[in-house]
């Protein structure tokens, strides 16, 4: 199965659709990992995948449940997710020492955002995975998402922007 992981679109619809363009027919499940924003973003991921998210950080999102629930699962905090014996953590990543938290808890994934910097770390048997996001000022890395193969177990990010 293939694992769709997305963060920090901020209601840029144009990235945010190229990010479900892509996994449209690559993907099984997406998972956003908070900081979508408004409805209209989140209405961008109903496709024909299985979409779950988590809040970010910024207060429009108090109004996303209700839309993403037409279509999806939204999660005000964390998220654990057990997909193929894979056991998954997702967290907007707002408090570093809530990450490191579930790093340690031996989640075989950590899916978080926040910093819109992609991150590939092993710590023990736990894989922290941020796949970056919008390009904020001052930063040269483009907005990207990541794709885990959860039968080879292996993850691969994609720059949608450069």
């Amino acid at each position: 199965m293939k694992i769709g992981i997305v963060s920090d679109t901020h209601d840029s619809i144009e990235l945010a659709d190229k990010a479900a363009d892509f996994f449209d027919d690559r993907v099984e499940k997406v998972v956003h990992c908070g900081d979508m924003i408004a409805p209209f973003t989140a209405e961008l991921f109903d496709r024909g995948f299985d979409f779950y998210a988590v809040r970010g950080n910024n207060d429009g999102e108090w109004n996303l449940k209700s839309t993403v629930q037409q279509f999806g699962e939204f999660h005000n905090n964390i998220i654990e997710l057990e997909i193929e014996d894979l056991e998954i953590a997702v967290y907007h990543g707002t408090e570093e020492g809530i990450v490191e938290g579930l790093v340690e808890k031996n989640y075989d994934y950590v899916f978080r955002g926040h910093t819109h910097e992609r991150k590939l770390d092993e710590d023990g048997q736990t894989v922290e995975l941020n796949p970056g996001g919008i390009r904020l000022p001052g930063q040269e890395e483009g907005f990207s998402v990541a794709v885990l193969d959860t039968k080879e177990e292996e993850i691969e990010f994609h720059l949608l922007e450069d």
